[in-house]
């Protein structure tokens, strides 16, 4: 089940944070800038049995083994959750040659997160992390590959691993916006900005509604006074468009 750190209480009021450890008299408060936003109230929200979560004053810390909850093609056969699968509607559809395998991703984002004054790209890799722990891979593919030719790879829940067993989302998570709601919060980019699916308000975005990063501001359910947030759309890039909106975190596996 998923953990996370309840040693600190919060207490908001005029702009400052006060952060108590319980069980004992220490009392330390940061300030908090105008307008910034504390995405830690999201942390719950990671489910999977494979994933934690620890909040500090500054980070969100998200460790995960990068393994679906779901079915997949690419599980061992002799895994509870192999399922085969076989696009009828696609004859380029083909299962690429890896495995699932379990990862140790670490990755620290921001918990106050904010524009960044110079944008940075996305790399190859983990970009950001899902409720369920896995990856967000941006829309490139690897050296010598075509991510067009990689949509074929894609299992029944539109994820594949690569050459070291990383399994990954490179589109719409499928399996998480079918039970748990396409307009809902499905994770976190590394700049710790909320990815939300491609409903909002009841209205299907498109790259038009979005603007070069992928997202925009506006109310969510989670934040009803507003926030920078990325949608995932059906259309190239999917996730990401120019790089992170705010300064980027870490990641390391």
């Amino acid at each position: 089940m998923k953990k996370i750190n309840s040693g600190v209480l919060l207490i908001i009021a005029m702009g400052v944070v006060f952060l108590m450890s319980c069980g004992d008299d220490n009392t330390k408060s940061i300030t908090i800038a105008p307008g910034q936003i504390d995405v830690s109230i999201l942390a719950e929200k990671f489910y999977s049995g494979a994933t934690t979560v620890a909040i500090s004053e500054s980070t969100i810390t998200i460790t995960s083994t990068g393994e679906p909850d779901h079915k997949s093609m690419y599980w061992s056969t002799n895994n509870a959750l192999y399922e085969n699968y076989d696009e009828p509607d696609n004859a380029d559809f083909n299962r690429n040659p890896n495995d699932i395998s379990a990862q140790n991703y670490e990755f620290k984002i921001p918990r106050y997160p904010a524009e960044a004054s110079v944008k940075s790209t996305t790399s190859l890799g983990a970009m950001g992390v899902s409720l369920n722990g896995v990856p967000f891979f941006n829309q490139n593919a690897g050296p010598g590959d075509d991510i067009l030719e990689e949509l074929n790879t894609f299992d029944q829940y539109e994820g594949h691993p690569q050459q070291t067993g990383q399994y990954h989302y490179h589109i719409e998570p499928l399996y998480l916006t079918e039970t748990l709601g396409n307009d809902i919060f499905l994770g976190f980019l590394l700049d710790g900005f909320p990815v939300y699916g491609p409903v909002e308000g009841g209205v299907t975005l498109t790259n038009d509604d979005l603007d070069d990063y992928h997202g925009h501001t506006s109310v969510t359910t989670d934040f009803p006074d507003g926030i920078y947030h990325y949608h995932i759309t059906s259309e190239l890039p999917w996730i990401n468009g120019d790089g992170f909106f705010g300064a980027a975190g870490t990641v390391t596996n």
